[in-house]
């Protein structure tokens, strides 16, 4: 009778499988198929996340300055940078001491993902980007691929922590209304199927492992990374793509990166990424600049002060990523007990401390005409590629070598609203090209809510704006002025 009961529930959940799939697009195993999906506009709407780069690395926190330390694992077995993080490694640790002997110290101990996701939520950011496996394969929740591969003792359900990471921050975010990315690299440097038989390490490991994640979890975000040593097609991404967006349980809400294969960065997926880059030069296609705070994405106790971007250089690297149409996910690095170091905490209060006032001016806006306005001078050359390209935000708006121009007002667009955002203040009159006013046409500088004056001179808008009282203007950093109702041929 027990037998009949369950293969008529078995039945049934086929059943429901069936009906549940014929009532949603079904993708091919294609890139034009794949590509045809559009991206959810939650994602262009969020404009800044955060990503938090935390594992087995967090336990040593250590690098040469300049250098990822996530990557300890590889620096130490590979003896990279003269040997300096194998010498680091054999005179704290010993020389028999190996990566995955970290394990059991990882404990998180002070860890409470609630207060990760409140620190989040009161920067402003709309989604997290968490390292589910990063590069050495060692996971952040119970998966059993990982067990099979490296032992029990290789994920914090079994060893340290004895808490399901991925489960718990997921629904701390989630309680907060904060979209969930979960970031998954690829290949793993010392698995011996990836050594062996890549074939059998993409059918055998990688497809049943991300699978599981994506069934436990339901992410918001697939970051993808570590593509870059094989072609697509040994990865056979579009078929694990076409499974994705097939049977995710959140389909409609789901957005993935650029990340899978190599070679193909900005030719397939939701969104393009750029890591310690410029960005793009326009919202042709969704986007993503991703960088730390300092450099390394996992902790780095090499780091000092000045290591660290300042709050206004963060600032105003958001509002000119987003003047063209991107998003820019900001790394923080957390310790291995589960504290997010305080100099983070500060950046990110900083950020939306500023969101709080001028948001309005960054969540759901589009590019306008023109990214930017330049002042007289002659205007940098703007490198763009995937990775590592200069941007250098401070000379590009408030401190520009002598005769190079400068972006005086950054633009973006909303709902009949044009904002100028100046990153220092205009004085007495901000003068906007090319901005073609109306008789209904309004200025309201953000902070205050005040109603400007404004006249037209030729082609150009001329506000007056009010004497700076810095009893009354508290954003630091960069200033919005709302113009209302402007000639919709400008856009």
């Amino acid at each position: 009778m027990k037998k009949k009961v369950w293969i008529i529930l078995c039945l049934l959940g086929l059943l429901l499988q069936s009906q549940f799939a014929a009532g949603r697009q079904q993708y091919l195993p294609n890139w034009e198929s794949i590509d045809s999906r559009p991206t959810p506009q939650w994602f262009t709407d969020a404009k800044f996340g955060v990503f938090i780069c935390w594992g087995l690395y967090s336990v040593p926190a250590w690098t040469p300055k300049g250098k990822y330390a996530e990557w300890y694992q590889y620096w130490l077995r590979e003896k990279s940078f003269e040997g300096k993080v194998y010498d680091f490694h054999v005179s704290t640790y010993g020389k028999d001491f190996k990566f995955k002997d970290f394990a059991p110290m990882f404990n998180a101990e002070l860890w409470e993902p609630d207060e990760w996701a409140e620190l989040i939520k009161k920067a402003g950011a709309k989604y997290i980007v968490f390292t589910t496996k990063h590069h050495s394969g060692y996971t952040m929740w119970p998966s059993k691929e990982a067990e099979q591969t490296y032992g029990k003792n290789y994920n914090p359900m079994k060893v340290g922590p004895r808490r399901d990471i991925v489960g718990e921050i997921t629904a701390a975010m989630r309680k907060k209304n904060i979209k969930v990315g979960l970031y998954y690299s690829l290949y793993e440097w010392y698995h011996p199927l990836w050594q062996s038989d890549k074939k059998r390490f993409v059918a055998e490991h990688l497809f049943p492992q991300f699978k599981d994640l994506v069934t436990r979890y339901h992410p918001d975000i697939i970051w993808s990374d570590g593509e870059w040593e094989m072609g697509w097609e040994r990865w056979r991404s579009p078929e694990l793509l076409a499974w994705l967006f097939n049977n995710a349980p959140n389909e409609k809400d789901l957005v993935i990166n650029d990340r899978w294969g190599k070679g193909i960065r900005h030719k397939h997926g939701g969104f393009y990424t750029t890591e310690y880059g410029s960005g793009m030069n326009d919202d042709s296609h969704p986007w993503e600049e991703n960088r730390g705070m300092g450099f390394s994405y996992g902790y780095n106790r090499a780091e000092n002060l000045q290591d660290y971007r300042s709050a206004q250089e963060l600032i105003l690297m958001l509002i000119d990523v987003v003047s063209r149409g991107g998003n820019l996910c900001l790394d923080i690095g957390p310790s291995a007990d589960g504290r997010i170091p305080v100099i983070m905490q500060e950046r990110l209060l900083q950020i939306g401390a500023w969101l709080r006032t001028n948001g309005e001016a960054i969540y759901g806006t589009r590019m306008w005409k023109v990214p930017c306005q330049w002042s007289a001078g002659s205007i940098p050359r703007m490198e763009r590629k995937e990775y590592m390209s200069r941007f250098n935000i401070l000379e590009q708006t408030i401190a520009p070598p002598e005769g190079q121009a400068f972006k005086e007002v950054l633009f973006t667009f909303k709902n009949r609203n044009l904002y100028a955002i100046t990153p220092k203040w205009p004085g007495r009159k901000l003068t906007l090209k090319d901005v073609s006013p109306n008789n209904d046409t309004e200025v309201i500088f953000l902070e205050t809510g005040e109603k400007l004056p404004w006249e037209q001179d030729g082609g150009n808008l001329v506000i007056t704006t009010p004497e700076f009282d810095t009893n009354r203007m508290k954003s630091q950093h960069a200033y919005v002025f709302r113009i209302h109702d402007i000639e919709l041929e400008n856009k």
